[in-house]
């Protein structure tokens, strides 16, 4: 499977996440968002940019209790909260479509 961006064409493996993470960018996350039907807005790209800054620290995606603390401390929120606002953006699993959308390989754990 594969995208074209701009002249410019993306690998994705069979469940949609970018073979090379290389390929990444606003762009490509904006047409991976769209095949997820997200409507990217501020909140999901805070999400995206908190997501690419871990893998690049930690070369991993974070599961979603890592990512549900890091909301909930960052916005003020308790975790059941911040799981919520979470699930609002990212309807079918926070990890799985924001770390798709971030470019990101698919969590571990996640099925």
């Amino acid at each position: 499977m594969a995208i074209d961006i701009n002249g410019i064409h993306c690998e994705t493996d069979e469940n949609g996440y970018l073979v090379n993470l290389e390929d990444w960018s606003e762009d490509v996350a904006s047409v991976l968002a769209e095949g997820e039907e997200i409507e990217l807005d501020e909140a999901h790209w805070d999400i995206v940019k908190f997501l690419r800054h871990y893998y690049q620290e930690y070369q991993i995606a974070p599961a979603v209790k890592v990512l549900t603390k890091a909301v909930a401390a960052e916005k003020g929120m308790d975790k059941k909260t911040a799981s919520e606002f979470l699930y609002g953006l990212f309807p079918k699993g926070p990890s799985l479509q924001a770390c798709k959308i971030a470019g990101l390989p698919k969590p571990t754990g996640c099925v």
